[in-house]
């Protein structure tokens, strides 16, 4: 093995250590809402400021990332995030009041804001295009395996002991990360003269935070009726789009929108915008599902989400492999087939529907979305110039993250409304909820449906432009 391919593989573990400590961080936190709301005697709306904080500072951080890596460079920009995470992992587990723990959970958003993003740049910067898809779905192994083992974690550490232990497990991690961080991460190239856009960014960021934070406080058709959900929500779509009619003006957009361009990047984000809003909409429903219409305890139903997780782990690495061997389109219609069968399965099932039938559908969800998620993702990047990846990765990351925010609201609120109609119809709980939710699955079966015409236009893993010949230039205003 060459020094190259040592580097590389250095890189590529220093890299799957932060983002593993930040996934599992992050699904372990959710089982202590309940007892930080007996510790500091707080409602669950309080307390979901918990999960929902997080959320927010990482969605109004990632617009950042691209700009400050090409001016700081990604290894320091990431080493920043990672000692930002360990120091507001620090302050959790210290916190003496809830004030604190929204403090240090806003803190670690941000940190995951700057983090998230430029995992996969940092990782392609020492990766030929030929070998992305293998590294990357190594990569996804660790994305995946993260948020199925952390609820075990968590319901292990708070039975053994206190809700400060979630914060304090980050710390070896953090800090074995850190040190490989500053050992091996490359310095990589830094664009002195790139100017800051202040207006984009002011724009972009209260506009992510204005929708998110309505969308996040939006669960039941009651929500809808109060202005204060609809102000910030209509404020953070009227910036954002601001916001798009500002990038194509000026010479040095925060976000380079012109990315859209590539017809195969585009094609990518969207792919992965129909996935996003398939899975977070499954972490929606299928637990109401479990636990309302089949009868299933708590346990049961945390544990219905581990055949997805390690199935998905299971064949990203094999999914990234083909990847490399020239063959995105199929390994992705495969992926997006196999997960609209399974949501159609889950559809179909009857509220007796044996235990073992539902662990195959969810199994085939996860081998669905581990052939489709990160490989249409590495397509997507390896399809700009290296100099843009960590725009594109931002870019992809924050649309992926609005549209699941939507999806969960609009498939909540179709739930709740459409349970109520058939009631006052005359229907059972129990059958109102199964029509419901059969419904919503059947609606998410059909835009992943969707998304398999697109993924017949993405291309192999070569690139579409080049630093010598790069036709984003031709969508760029000649006044820049």
């Amino acid at each position: 093995m060459s020094s190259k391919d040592h580097a590389a593989r250095r890189i590529l573990v220093t890299v799957l250590l932060g983002t593993f400590t930040v996934s599992l961080n992050n699904s372990a936190l959710n089982l202590a809402i309940p007892e930080l709301m007996r510790v500091f005697d707080a409602g669950a709306a309080r307390v979901s400021w918990v999960m929902t904080l997080f959320l927010v500072a990482m969605g109004m951080t990632m617009p950042l990332t691209g700009f400050l890596a090409d001016r700081w460079g990604g290894r320091r920009l990431y080493l920043l995030g990672l000692w930002l995470f360990l120091g507001a992992s620090l302050l959790g587990a210290v916190a003496a009041n809830l004030a604190w723990v929204l403090t240090a959970r806003g803190l670690q958003g941000i940190a995951a804001g700057l983090m998230i993003p430029l995992s996969l740049p940092l990782i392609f910067a020492v990766c030929p295009a030929d070998r992305r898809g293998r590294v990357t779905g190594i990569w996804g192994f660790a994305v995946m395996i993260a948020p199925a083992i952390g609820p075990s974690v968590g319901g292990l550490l708070l039975e053994l002991s206190r809700w400060q232990a979630l914060f304090l497990m980050n710390l070896p991690v953090a800090v074995l990360a850190l040190w490989s961080g500053h050992r091996h991460l490359e310095a990589g190239r830094r664009d002195r003269a790139r100017r800051f856009d202040l207006r984009g960014f002011l724009l972009v960021t209260l506009g992510m935070g204005g929708v998110l934070f309505a969308l996040g406080a939006t669960s039941s058709p009651d929500d809808l009726r109060e202005a204060m959900r609809w102000g910030p929500l209509a404020a953070g779509a009227l910036l954002l789009i601001a916001f798009v009619r500002l990038e194509r003006r000026v010479a040095h957009p925060l976000l380079d929108l012109g990315l859209f361009a590539v017809r195969t990047y585009r094609a990518s984000v969207l792919v992965a915008c129909a996935q996003a809003v398939a899975t977070f909409g499954c972490l929606l429903l299928i637990p109401i599902w479990m636990q309302h219409v089949q009868g299933h305890d708590a346990l049961t139903t945390g544990l219905i989400f581990l055949p997805t997780a390690l199935m998905a782990a299971a064949c990203s690495p094999w999914a990234g492999r083909l990847v490399d061997r020239r063959a995105p389109r199929g390994v992705v219609t495969l992926g997006l087939v196999v997960t609209a069968a399974a949501l159609l399965g889950l559809a179909a099932l009857g509220p007796e529907a044996p235990l073992w039938l539902i662990v195959v559908l969810m199994a085939a969800r996860g081998a669905g979305l581990g052939c489709g998620y990160l490989p249409v993702t590495t397509v997507g990047l390896n399809a700009v110039p290296d100099t843009r990846v960590a725009q594109a990765s931002a870019i992809n990351n924050l649309c992926r993250r609005l549209a699941s925010s939507l999806g969960v609201v609009v498939l909540a609120l179709h739930h709740d409304l459409r349970t109520a109609q058939l009631l006052a119809q005359g229907a059972s709980a129990r059958a109102a909820g199964l029509a419901a939710l059969g419904e919503a699955f059947v609606s998410l079966a059909l835009l992943i449906l969707l998304a398999t015409l697109l993924a017949s236009s993405l291309s192999s893993t070569r690139r579409e432009v080049t630093p010598d010949h790069d036709p984003l230039r031709a969508t760029q205003n000649p006044r820049r």
